[in-house]
Parts: structure tokens; C-alpha cells; sequence
């Protein structure tokens, strides 16, 4: 598994409390998803919640730990073992209080990859962020900033998927030359810049799902709250694909 992380800084005091308030009131293909280049060897643990909080004994304390979580899901769910964790009566009531997510992912939105479910998590586990082909803009930004920056998430997974339509859209669109509807067209202009022209056909499509999430995590590595957080080893970025064939994810170099 191989892959990049980024991270962030802390807003001003009066914009952390705000944000809180509000939400409180509401390269190539790697291995199957495992540790290894994907992050660095100098993580650094993330502060845990408050005693008392929910899931604060066993909340991942580091981006190392968040991707094995990850991982251990992910081999539950391909191998029809899931445990469909944290739905009980208690935990809904304890996260009524507050929420202490360990990952955010970064998806598409097919309705064949949802994320709670390919990684086998429940209530509170994660902070899910999905657009068509996993496209950046102000609110994806915005959103996965917060994750980061007011939640202390440790990792950001960028998953780009198997047959992914808006990948095939903005190829053939490439291809064509044909225009696309205009909210359409904007999906595709964004992930144009990937396109791999060295392969054909639907090699050319599954290249570009790879090229394009490789392409979004290093966006999102780039943005200097979030590459300040990644340099002190509090956070990862990491790029990955999932398998609509096997179920198996795997992160891309």
C-alpha cells in the first residue's frame, strides 16, 4: 500500500467554537489496503477525546492505526464478515452528545461504495464526503476541512472506485469532443487533467480512476492547513480504489 498525507492548523478560537457549536446541536495498484509507505513512520498520536466520550478508549490515537482499522473492515465486509459495529441503543444515545469520527473518506457518489459500508463501521466511525468521482470544490474542501482541522481526524482516504461513471463521462467527453450538461461538463473539466492518453479504450478509463485519485489526494496534500497537519505526522492522505469485482481496496502508490 503507498500513498501521501497532508494536514492543517487551527482556525481562530472564536471560528473553532462556532463550528463545534453548530455541529454539536446536529502509481500503480497497491496491496489490499494494509499498512506501509502509505504512511509515515514518525505518525504522531492524535489527541484522544475526553474521558467519558464516546468511543474515547478505543478511537484510533494515530493515522497508522486509523488506516488498520480501515483495513480490518474492509477484510470483514469482502469476506461477508461484517459486524455492523456501534448501532446499539447506547451508543446512538452517546452520540447525541458529540461525535469523535477516526477517519474521513473521501468518495464517490455511487451508490455501490458506500463507505460505511465497504469498511465495515457504524455510527460515528466516520466522516463520509462524496461527490461524483470525488471531485473538489469550495464545499468538498470546506467539508473535509473540518473534518480535519475542528474533528482531529487523523486520516483522509481518497476512494476512487471501479467503473466509476464520472470518470467514463469525462473520457468520453475528451474523446468526443461532445459537450456534457453544464453541471455535468464541470465534473468532467475537473477530472480532464488525468486522463491517461497513453492507454485506450476502458484501459483508459480505469487508468484515469487511478490518475485522478492519485491527482485529488495530492490536491488535498497541497493545501497548507492540511499539509502543516500531515508534516508534524498528525494526519495522512491516502489514495485508494475500490474493487466492485473482489470488494478488496486497495491504496495506489
Amino acid at each position: 500500500m503507498h500513498s501521501n498525507i497532508q494536514t492543517a492548523g487551527a482556525p481562530a478560537p472564536s471560528r473553532r467554537g462556532l463550528l463545534r457549536a453548530a455541529v454539536a446541536g446536529s502509481a500503480a495498484v497497491g496491496s489490499v489496503l494494509t499498512l506501509g509507505s502509505a504512511l509515515p513512520a514518525s505518525a504522531a498520536p492524535v489527541p484522544a477525546p475526553a474521558p467519558g466520550a464516546p468511543e474515547a478508549a478505543g478511537r484510533p490515537g494515530s493515522p497508522e492505526e486509523a488506516l488498520r482499522r480501515l483495513t480490518a473492515g474492509n477484510r470483514r465486509w469482502r469476506t461477508y464478515r461484517q459486524e455492523h459495529p456501534h448501532e446499539s441503543p447506547s451508543v446512538r444515545l452517546q452520540l447525541t452528545r458529540a461525535q469523535h469520527p477516526f477517519a474521513l473518506v473521501l468518495g464517490c457518489v455511487d451508490s455501490r461504495v458506500p463507505p460505511e459500508l465497504v469498511f465495515d463501521q457504524g455510527l460515528g466511525d466516520l466522516l463520509t464526503v462524496r461527490s461524483a468521482g470525488e471531485v473538489l470544490d469550495e464545499a468538498v474542501l470546506g467539508s473535509i476541512a473540518y473534518g480535519v482541522l475542528e474533528l482531529e481526524i487523523p486520516l483522509v482516504l481518497v476512494l476512487g472506485h471501479q467503473s466509476c461513471g464520472a470518470v467514463g463521462a469525462a473520457v468520453h467527453a475528451d474523446e468526443s469532443g461532445e459537450p456534457l450538461p453544464a453541471h455535468i461538463q464541470y465534473l468532467a473539466d475537473q477530472i480532464r487533467p488525468a486522463i491517461d492518453h497513453g492507454q485506450t479504450g476502458d484501459a483508459r478509463v480505469a487508468a484515469t480512476i487511478d490518475a485522478h485519485a492519485r491527482r485529488t489526494r495530492d490536491r488535498l496534500a497541497a493545501e497548507p492547513d492540511i499539509a502543516r497537519r500531515v508534516a508534524t505526522g498528525r494526519l495522512a492522505v491516502v489514495a485508494a480504489r475500490y474493487d466492485l469485482r473482489d470488494q478488496a481496496v486497495r491504496t495506489l502508490a
